[in-house]
């Protein structure tokens, strides 16, 4: 080997430095493509649910509206939401008017001939009681969520406490038992088991993190588990790696 090659006024020569590869074009495209989805597709499917889900309402709402009293007969264009409107009023007057003497005593009423009918006093019965336990302000449903040994030991899986167990399973075990519904991913259907309550792990984890995970299959994971980046003033967010990608493209 030549002594001029390996050496250069009496020092060693440096060893050649790595090459520094940029992104080309269609990288740069392609990640300004999907800086744009993430940013874009977020809005468009919350407007696009938002707008079917008004747009149901008043498909079914707008046709039962007498004429003398729908604003669109006096209007040269159509108002978007005037059905979620009418429901949301007349499901107020509906309260008001049950919250009086006159209204709980017609209420009874209709309760007792609804308690006559063999079919439909057990699916009234049911989604009423679903209702006050949600709805009431006391109700320690979907409060917790939590993880447990199922369908087998060594499997774990995401559920949600919705109360203590009934007293006839109670007396099964000796040891204090809750139900846990175990959603499945995406949530259209779910199981109900129920386990004592040393065996399932509360996490410290709200309810709306929890139904995420489940709801995108495991894709999106709590905040508290993601990268998370300080940014200046000390507001921290997670890392999103399409953006930055996107802006190294500018460098």
């Amino acid at each position: 080997m030549d002594r001029d090659a390996t050496e250069k006024n009496g020092q060693p020569a440096e060893p050649p430095r790595p090459r520094r590869e940029g992104i080309g074009f269609i990288g740069r495209l392609r990640a300004y493509f999907l800086a744009g989805v993430l940013v874009t597709a977020p809005i468009a499917i919350t407007i696009y649910i938002a707008w079917w889900f008004v747009s149901f309402i008043d498909g079914h709402i707008r046709p039962l509206i007498p004429a003398a009293y729908n604003p669109e007969n006096y209007l040269p264009f159509s108002i978007p939401g005037i059905g979620v409107l009418t429901v949301i009023i007349v499901v107020t007057l509906i309260g008001t008017f049950t919250a009086g003497y006159v209204g709980r005593l017609v209420l009874g009423l209709g309760e007792g001939l609804v308690e006559r009918m063999p079919v439909v006093r057990s699916v009234y019965g049911a989604v009423k009681q679903i209702f006050e336990t949600v709805l009431a302000k006391k109700s320690n449903a979907f409060r917790e969520v939590v993880v447990l040994q199922y369908p087998r030991v060594g499997v774990w899986s995401l559920g949600f406490i919705t109360g203590s167990a009934h007293p006839d399973v109670q007396r099964v075990s000796e040891e204090e038992m809750v139900n846990v519904f175990i959603p499945c991913a995406p949530p259209t259907a779910g199981y109900l088991v129920m386990v004592p309550r040393h065996e399932v792990t509360v996490l410290n984890m709200p309810v709306e993190d929890g139904l995420k995970l489940v709801m995108s299959g495991g894709i999106v994971v709590p905040p508290d588990r993601q990268t998370v980046t300080t940014l200046p003033g000390g507001t921290r967010q997670p890392e999103r790696s399409v953006l930055a990608a996107a802006s190294r493209s500018n460098r």
